[in-house]
């Protein structure tokens, strides 16, 4: 097994830094399994204030041992360290931009593009299959669910949402994005999923746990752990609404995350100090919320709520 020029002896682990550009690396940590067969790479910390899937990663990186491993696995923690460190929601501190926004990558951009162009380049032709890892942000709850991607091709797509099925979440949903590091990944021909789990600037021991059996679910998917994973209790989102602001101002929802939504129904108000309504967000049709903004104060075009219907 070979990442950025360094080898992995059958039965190892080890910590390589794949270069991104001057004074910067990403960390990760590779296990190249005694036995051959596929690889899987997970990532997490894209966006840096989603902390379950990185302390899930970093538990892992020192629980798995190669020895048992059928194929290998690359674990990528921090794609995003500064953003982590500095506790910056959605974006890349130096330069201000998106992560999941700057794929496909360029070698000669901003940070963010380099960084989108260094997982690219290390990672992408190392994975059979690829799971990112997010949760809400700071200012963010949801319910756990999975994305898979419907805007690859046929064979991309089956072989995604066939490992969809097996995570533990309650709620799969279909998207269309492009742009993002799992879903640039299926551009490329590479099976790929978003997981997302935790929100509000926190973690717990339980997410943890339930994120690490997401991982290990797809370990044993790909055959790269011995076992078979039971039957979950899993719903898909066929359709899903994402309502962001139209103006800046106080944001009142009155939904949660798992909620029902009903056709008509109030979900959410925007409101001037003084308490003047510059808009409401109805349902367009009976549904689930999946996540929304808990912060009070939102700027025009910042996400508020999102629903989909089963």
């Amino acid at each position: 097994m070979i990442v950025a020029g360094q080898v992995i002896e059958p039965g190892e682990k080890r910590r390589i830094p794949i270069p991104v550009g001057e004074g910067l690396s990403l960390e990760t940590v590779c296990f190249c399994g005694r036995r051959p067969g596929r690889t899987l790479v997970v990532t997490s910390g894209v966006h840096g204030c989603e902390y379950v899937g990185v302390e899930t990663l970093t538990h892992l990186s020192e629980e798995l041992d190669p020895e048992e491993m059928s194929g290998s696995l690359i674990l990528l923690p921090l794609a995003n360290p500064e953003g982590f460190y500095e506790g910056v929601k959605r974006v890349v501190p130096e330069d201000g931009k998106n992560l999941n926004r700057a794929f496909p990558g360029d070698k000669a951009g901003s940070i963010s593009a380099q960084m989108a162009y260094a997982i690219e380049t290390y990672l992408y032709p190392a994975a059979d299959f690829l799971a990112d890892l997010h949760g809400g942000d700071c200012c963010e709850a949801l319910t756990p669910l999975v994305f898979f991607t419907v805007a690859g091709e046929k064979k991309v797509n089956d072989k995604a949402l066939t490992a969809a099925r097996e995570l533990t979440v309650p709620y799969r949903v279909r998207s269309t994005a492009k742009n993002g590091l799992y879903s640039w990944a299926v551009q490329k021909g590479i099976p790929a999923l978003l997981i997302e789990r935790g929100g509000q600037g926190t973690w717990s021991q339980q997410e943890v746990k339930q994120c690490r059996e997401d991982v290990y679910s797809l370990l044993r998917h790909m055959e790269i752990l011995p076992g078979t994973n039971p039957k979950r209790q899993q719903r898909e989102i066929c359709q899903t609404v994402y309502e962001e602001a139209r103006h800046s101002g106080f944001w009142y929802p009155f939904k949660r995350p798992d909620e029902r939504t009903v056709r008509g129904e109030l979900l959410g108000q925007i409101k001037t100090p003084s308490g003047q309504i510059l808009q409401e967000v109805r349902a367009e049709f009976d549904g689930i919320v999946l996540y929304h903004t808990i912060s009070l104060g939102v700027k025009q075009g910042d996400s508020l709520i999102a629903y989909g219907k089963v």
